[in-house]
C-alpha cells in the first residue's frame, strides 16, 4: 500500500503516525548530539525540510507527560541506544517564524509578540514560578502586554523559568529565523526588523547558561555582525560545509525508493534533469518539494518549487543595471558556469550594488548551485607551509569561498527563462514578437530577419552588448524570446550533435514542420571580419560539424540553418543556401 504524500505536512508526529511517506533523516539527531556545539545555524533553501527536521528534534528531546519514544521505533536513530537515552530528557522551546510575512513593521511586530505569547502559554501549565515578580512578567508576555524590552528578553527569561522548573537545561529550536527579515527588506522596514532580531536572538543565545543546545534554521546567514554579534559558540553549517549535508533535501537513494513506491521509476532520468543538480557537501541533492509534488501530480513535470515562491526579488536582481551581472547571467543561461567568490554572510543593503552578494544570495536561496569549492580559511598556511587544525568557530568563520556557480536543473532554468521572457514582454511589442516567431517556425526567414533586426535596434538599446562575451547576451536574448514556443517546439541549447555543440536548436513536435539550428558569432575586426564573412564562417561551422544530425535522427526532413552575427548592435541574420 502506498504511503500518503506529505504535501504541506511538517509535524513529525503527524507524518509518522499518519503513515505519510518519510525519508528517514533521524541520524540528524545523532550528528547533532555528537557534535557538542552549543548553537548551530543551518541555512537551507525554502521547502528543503527544515521545519520537519526541527519538529523531529522537538519530539525527540522534549520531556512530556506522555512518552514520544515510539515515534522513533524502526527509524535509523533507534539503532543507537546511547543516543536514544536523550529522548524525552529536556524542556524544549520550539518557535517557528516561517509565517511572519507582512508589509509593515507594525504588523510584523504584532505577529512576533503574538508568537512569543503563544510560546509562553504552551509552557504555562508545566511551569512552577515562585517569584511573584517573575509571575507578573510571565503573565504580561503571555497576554501580549509586555514592554518591548521584555519581548526582546523573552527567550532567555522563558529558558530560565523552564530550567528552574525541570532542573534541567533547555533545548532551543528556532525555525526559519530570517523569514521576517526577508520581508522587511522587500517592504522597507529592514532597520526595524534587524534591530528586533539583534536584541531578541542575542538575549536568547548569548551567555545563556540555561541552554543545553540550540538549533536555528533559515534560508540565509544574515550578516553575523548585525544579529549574532559576540556569539562565539555559533557554528554555521551551509551546504558548502561538511556537517548535515545529507539531512536536508532528498538523496538519490531516497528518490529512487519513492519513485519505485509510486510506480515512477522509469522516469528517473527526466526527474534528474528536472529536480536534481544541487550540491550539498559531498552529496547530490534533489529538491524534496518538487519530488513530492511531482508524484502527487502523477508524474507531470513542472516547476513546482519555483511556483511556490515570490520571484520579484530574483527578477530585480538579475535584470539590473550592472553590465558584469548581465554578462554572467548570459553565461548561465547558455549552460556555462561562472567562477565567483561567495560569502556566507548576506548583507541585504548590499544586494542592490554588489554582484558578489547577489550571487551568494542566489546560491544560498537555491537558485544556483556550485562545484569545485576553494576555501581560504583564517588558518591559511604560513610561509613554511604549516597549518594548525581549525577550531569549529574558525571553520564557521571561513566564509569567503571561490566556487563555480551554475543553474542546477530544468526547473530553475525555467525561472531564469521566465525572467528574461518577462523583460522581453516589458520591452518588446508582444504582437510583433509573436509575428516574428510565427515567421521563424514557418521557415519564412526573410520577414524574420527584418523583425529581428528591428528588435535588436529598438530593445537592446537599453543594454551594453559590447562586453567580453556578447555572443552569450544574444544567445540569452533569443532563448528568452523562444519561451513562448514551448508548447509546439522543444528548445535546446549548447547540446552535442554531430561533431560539436550547437548554440540553439528548435525542434518541432510535429515532424512535418521545419527544424532550426542557430549559431551565434561576433565580428572580430582584428581579423578584418565583416558581418557577411562572419556569417559565412558560422554557417560553415554548422555544416562542417554536422549539427543537423539530431534533427535527421528524429525524422525531420526540412532543416533550416541560421547564422546570427553581430558587431555591437549591428546584426545580420543569414540562412544557409541549402537549407
Amino acid at each position: 500500500m502506498k504511503r500518503i504524500l506529505p504535501i504541506g505536512v511538517s509535524d513529525f508526529e503527524k507524518v509518522i503516525t499518519g503513515k505519510y511517506a518519510y525519508a528517514d533523516k533521524t541520524l540528524f539527531i545523532k550528528e547533532l548530539i555528537e557534535g557538542k556545539v552549543e548553537t548551530t545555524l543551518i541555512p537551507r533553501p525554502r521547502r528543503f525540510g527544515k521545519t520537519l527536521n526541527l519538529s523531529m528534534l522537538k519530539y525527540f528531546f522534549e520531556k512530556t507527560d506522555i512518552s514520544k519514544h515510539h515515534l522513533f521505533d524502526g527509524l535509523a536513530i533507534s539503532n543507537y541506544p546511547e543516543i536514544m537515552a536523550n529522548q524525552g530528557k529536556y524542556p524544549v522551546i520550539f518557535m517557528t517564524l516561517k509565517d511572519v510575512k507582512h508589509s509593515s513593521w507594525k504588523q510584523c511586530y504584532q505577529h512576533l509578540v503574538t508568537l512569543i505569547a503563544e510560546l509562553y502559554k504552551y509552557h504555562r501549565s508545566a511551569l512552577r514560578i515562585t517569584d511573584p515578580d517573575d509571575q507578573v512578567r510571565f503573565d504580561a508576555v503571555a497576554s501580549e502586554k509586555a514592554s518591548e524590552t521584555w519581548c526582546h528578553d523573552a527567550l532567555r527569561f522563558l529558558s530560565r523559568c523552564l530550567s528552574q522548573t525541570y532542573q534541567q537545561k533547555v533545548v532551543l529550536l528556532i525555525d526559519e529565523y530570517d523569514t521576517f527579515i526577508h520581508e522587511a527588506y522587500l517592504n522597507g522596514y529592514y532597520d526595524d526588523a534587524i534591530g528586533f532580531a539583534r536584541n531578541f536572538f542575542s538575549a536568547g543565545l548569548k551567555d545563556n547558561n540555561y541552554l543545553q543546545q540550540s538549533v536555528i534554521t533559515g534560508i540565509l546567514r544574515v550578516a553575523k555582525e548585525s544579529i549574532f554579534s559576540g556569539l562565539n559558540s555559533l557554528e554555521v553549517c551551509t551546504f558548502l560545509g561538511i556537517h548535515y549535508t545529507d539531512k536536508f533535501g532528498f538523496l538519490e537513494s531516497e528518490v529512487l525508493s519513492l519513485l519505485s513506491e509510486y510506480d515512477r521509476a522509469d522516469q528517473i532520468d527526466a526527474v534528474r534533469t528536472w529536480y536534481n543538480g544541487y550540491e550539498s557537501g559531498k552529496h547530490h541533492i534533489y529538491n524534496p518539494w518538487s519530488i513530492i509534488t511531482f508524484l502527487r501530480q502523477e508524474g507531470a513535470f513542472a516547476p513546482y518549487w519555483v511556483n511556490t515562491g515570490k520571484s520579484d526579488l530574483i527578477k530585480k536582481l538579475v535584470i539590473g543595471d550592472q553590465k558584469q551581472l548581465r554578462e554572467d547571467l548570459d553565461m548561465l543561461m547558455t549552460g556555462k558556469y561562472i567562477v565567483k567568490k561567495v560569502d556566507e554572510d548576506i548583507v541585504f543593503s548590499r544586494l542592490d550594488r554588489d554582484p558578489n552578494v547577489i550571487w551568494s544570495f542566489l546560491l544560498f536561496t537555491g537558485y544556483l548551485t556550485f562545484h569545485n569549492t576553494t576555501i581560504a580559511p583564517s588558518n591559511a598556511p604560513g610561509k613554511d607551509g604549516s597549518t594548525k587544525p581549525p577550531t569549529p568557530t574558525e571553520m564557521s568563520d571561513s566564509i569567503h569561498q571561490t566556487v563555480e556557480l551554475y543553474i542546477p536543473n530544468t526547473e530553475i532554468f525555467s525561472l531564469f527563462e521566465s525572467v528574461v521572457g518577462e523583460w522581453l514582454r516589458d520591452t518588446i511589442d508582444i504582437k510583433s514578437q509573436e509575428q516574428m516567431l510565427k515567421h521563424l517556425v514557418a521557415g519564412e526567414i526573410e520577414p524574420f530577419k527584418n523583425f529581428f533586426s528591428d528588435f535588436v535596434r529598438e530593445s537592446l538599446s537599453v543594454f551594453d552588448v559590447s562586453g567580453k562575451e556578447p555572443e552569450l547576451f544574444y544567445h540569452a536574448f533569443v532563448l528568452g524570446m523562444l519561451i513562448s514556443l514551448r508548447n509546439t517546439h522543444e528548445i535546446k541549447s549548447n547540446r552535442e550533435s554531430g561533431y560539436g555543440r550547437y548554440d540553439v536548436m528548435i525542434i518541432p513536435r510535429d515532424n512535418s514542420k521545419p527544424g532550426i539550428i542557430i549559431e551565434f558569432k561576433k565580428v572580430v575586426p582584428e581579423y578584418k571580419e565583416t558581418l557577411k564573412t562572419a556569417a559565412k564562417a558560422a554557417l560553415e561551422q554548422i555544416a562542417d560539424r554536422d549539427y543537423a544530425t539530431e534533427l535527421r535522427t528524429r525524422g525531420i526532413k526540412q532543416i533550416i540553418e541560421l547564422a546570427i552575427v553581430f558587431a555591437g548592435k549591428r546584426v545580420l541574420v543569414q540562412q544557409a543556401k541549402n537549407s
